[in-house]
């Protein structure tokens, strides 16, 4: 058994699919949902800017719910995808509801973030053409850092955001008594918002709790951790169970405080 037990924080279905994952490996993972998925309503103006899908060559779809949530307006507004369209995702798992859809996504490899997408040949190779045009599909306010890296290319970017991420209701304190309660030695984020919301929830047990090992997805996750305290970061590059698992064997083994 691993000596490793984990708060793990993604939206609930994806958690327990996260636990489950784990526990095959002989890791504990308690699931407290720090991201609640809800799909924002459809604006005049988001219509029309899927309705004009086709004036873009590529399209990047950045999380699962992002990827549903486009697929849905796929079917309802474009029965034959626009032709010679390049759909990208950052990571495997939202590529693969692209690809399963019947569109010509790719996907890094290696890393499922920002920056390994930004690194991919064959998006490079898609937006290397005369006035090119991204689309991005996300959640309210996420993937900044992507777009504004592709407009420093000369690519113009819009954005297309799908649903917002709130914090579920809990109780004061809940946060550390799932940490005592469990003896959890290890957090997890998935993003900036679930770390945002980590902090949110932990209150004034934030000193206490930054001192535990955070596992993140990204350099850029990992930065803003270390600038809200965190002392021990621990960068994943995915957000993947795959980037986790592969992060963890990595360690020498858990830290117990």
């Amino acid at each position: 058994m691993s000596p490793w037990r984990l708060l793990l924080t993604r939206p609930a279905e994806d958690c327990a699919t996260l636990a489950q994952t784990l526990a095959e490996r002989g890791i504990f993972g308690h699931c407290l949902p720090l991201l609640e998925i809800e799909a924002l309503t459809e604006t005049p103006e988001q219509r029309t800017l899927f309705l004009d899908l086709d004036r873009y060559s590529t399209v990047v779809v950045v999380s699962k719910p992002a990827a549903r949530l486009g697929l849905e307006l796929l079917d309802r507004y474009w029965p034959l995808p626009p032709a010679r369209q390049q759909w990208f995702a950052v990571g495997a798992a939202t590529g693969a509801l692209l690809a399963d859809y019947g569109l010509d996504a790719g996907w890094p490899s290696a890393g499922d973030d920002s920056e390994a997408l930004l690194a991919l040949p064959a998006l490079q190779q898609a937006i290397d053409q005369p006035n090119p045009r991204v689309l991005i599909l996300r959640g309210e306010g996420g993937r900044d850092w992507l777009g504004e890296r592709l407009r420093e290319q000369g690519v113009a970017v819009d954005y297309l955001s799908l649903y917002r991420r709130r914090l579920p209701a809990y109780p004061p304190g809940a946060l550390a008594a799932a940490v005592r309660d469990q003896a959890l030695n290890g957090l997890v984020v998935s993003s900036g918002e679930g770390l945002a919301h980590l902090r949110q929830l932990a209150a004034a047990d934030w000193p206490a709790l930054a001192r535990l090992p955070l596992f993140v997805p990204s350099p850029r996750v990992a930065a803003l951790a270390r600038e809200a305290g965190a002392e021990d970061v621990r960068d994943c590059r995915g957000a993947s169970a795959a980037a986790l698992l592969e992060r963890l064997a990595a360690e020498p083994g858990a830290v117990t405080h």
